[in-house]
């Protein structure tokens, strides 16, 4: 009953539409390639110093989940991952839209963004505290080891093995320019002063999928190709469901258990919910060719982690990602400290941003779902205006997140890298991932080493890293596996036509 209590707050007119403004606003945020949640959070913050702390933190979860979930929309209509967490969803988001089903993509993306936030927010509600202390058990071996397992991802994207493998050893080169992680010498710098901290992630996803798809565009243009138009309603059929339902239970479990564990964030677990799915299909030759439990593997996974960030947060002051480090200072601003003390000293706080993670993503089902035939008018647009367009989203969105202007030659040399790559049959997604998890990598080897004296059996002495690479080298094998697998049951086909 006094649970009950302290969520009638939520229920008061002026705290509903803060959490539905929130939602929307994050949305159209997360929607406009280069504005991310982070972004969103931190531009909103101020907002919140007048409202009370369970309007103010609501209003900026909603624009967290609402910018998650935004992402997918540029990046099923223009090929352009909106945020990091949706890039994923460009491999069967985009080409569901180029064969005229743009609008059951963005449904099949609401729905499975819908689930896995519900799903996250269930978990997040019921087991906090008790799951937070999972992320205890994470020191640098462990953080290496998910890394490790996150990069053979790139095997299984990849239909050329040796192609992708070259894309991801490309990948890892260029997250090593900048500062060295440990001891701060400069690399492969050229003595670029942009570059001390790396090439900016977001204006290098950009280019990578963005650009290089408007080159690809211009010669298509030059050529006379016409792409295929019409749009198809919002809803995916029965049998897409059916078929997208396991997709969607994966993701969000994946989601969930990737987000209680801080520093790795939605872009990781959206990657690897793909593989998984794509692994566990009958049918893995469908993925990257417009096939919708692709899209529910990824949006499932990347919304559910939304809600569990929110676990090592609150339960343990620990920020799980870079949006849930902002929302802590949405949550010192109101003179809160998180941590377990505050389960004891503001339940009502507690309650309320459980409570809020539901209607959030109840109101993001709704704008999702009614915003649908306005968001695929886009493909309607000539594509000669379509492409100027996209570039010039391309340099606001990559100028406007650092204001630096090395980030603008950041992204038009990843659009031409992206561009080379597609033209000849290298896997950008492998390229992202590499990005992505490199850091991770090469940061917690080290750091590995230096905190055990280099010896390396700290690596393989305990249960999480032992699951880790034991599903590395599983990962590995599968491949090889599967075609054994084909081979096999071709050959019995044959036997008994």
């Amino acid at each position: 009953m006094e649970s009950i209590a302290f969520l009638t707050p939520l229920f008061e007119p002026q705290v509903m539409w803060t959490i539905a403004l929130g939602t929307l606003g994050g949305l159209v945020i997360g929607a406009l390639p280069g504005l991310t949640a982070t972004m969103g959070v931190a531009l909103l913050i101020p907002l919140t110093f007048g409202m009370t702390p369970v309007m103010g933190l609501n209003m900026l979860i909603g624009i967290y989940i609402g910018g998650i979930y935004g992402g997918c929309v540029s990046s099923i209509l223009l090929r352009t991952p909106g945020t990091p967490a949706s890039a994923a969803t460009v491999l069967d988001g985009y080409p569901m839209a180029q064969k005229g089903e743009a609008g059951k993509a963005l449904g099949m993306a609401t729905i499975a963004s819908t689930v896995g936030g519900l799903i996250a927010a269930v978990v997040l509600a019921t087991l906090a505290p008790q799951l937070a202390g999972i992320a205890l058990e994470f020191g640098a071996p462990e953080y290496f080891a998910l890394a490790l397992f996150g990069l053979t991802i790139i095997a299984s994207l990849s239909g050329d093995v040796l192609k992708g493998a070259i894309s991801g050893l490309l990948g890892i080169l260029i997250s090593t320019v900048g500062a060295d992680p440990i001891s701060g010498v400069m690399r492969y710098t050229f003595n670029i002063q942009g570059f001390a901290s790396g090439f900016a992630f977001t204006p290098a996803l950009i280019g990578l999928f963005a650009l290089s798809e408007v080159f690809t565009q211009m010669e298509r243009i030059a050529a006379n190709e016409s792409p295929i138009r019409g749009v198809t309603g919002r809803w995916p059929s029965r049998g897409e469901l059916k078929e997208s339902r396991g997709a969607m239970i994966r993701g969000s479990v994946i989601g969930t258990l990737i987000g209680i564990v801080p520093g790795t964030g939605s872009g990781t677990a959206s990657w690897i919910s793909y593989n998984e799915t794509r692994r566990a299909s009958n049918t893995p030759e469908k993925f990257g060719t417009g096939h919708a439990p692709g899209i529910a593997a990824t949006e499932s996974a990347n919304n559910a982690v939304c809600a569990a960030a929110l676990i090592p947060l609150l339960a343990l002051g620990i920020p799980g990602d870079v949006v849930t480090a902002v929302l802590m200072g949405g949550l010192l601003i109101q003179g809160l400290a998180p941590g377990p003390m505050l389960f004891q000293t503001n339940p009502d706080v507690v309650i309320g941003v459980f409570g809020g993670t539901f209607m959030a993503t109840i109101f993001m089902f709704i704008f999702g779902m009614l915003l649908i035939p306005v968001f695929s008018r886009i493909l309607m647009i000539p594509r000669r205006m379509l492409a100027m367009s996209i570039v010039i989203f391309c340099f606001i969105g990559s100028f406007s997140i650092n204001l630096n202007a090395v980030d603008l030659y950041t992204m038009v040399g990843f659009g031409v890298l992206g561009w080379g790559m597609q033209k000849f049959g290298f896997s950008q997604a492998a390229l992202c991932i590499a990005l992505i998890l490199g850091p991770l990598l090469e940061s917690n080897l080290r750091r590995g080493l230096l905190q055990n004296d280099d010896d390396v059996i700290a690596f393989v002495s305990t249960p999480i890293t032992l699951l880790f690479l034991g599903l590395t080298v599983l990962s590995l094998a599968w491949p090889f596996i599967a075609r054994a697998r084909v081979k096999r049951r071709a050959a019995q086909n044959r036997e008994y036509p």
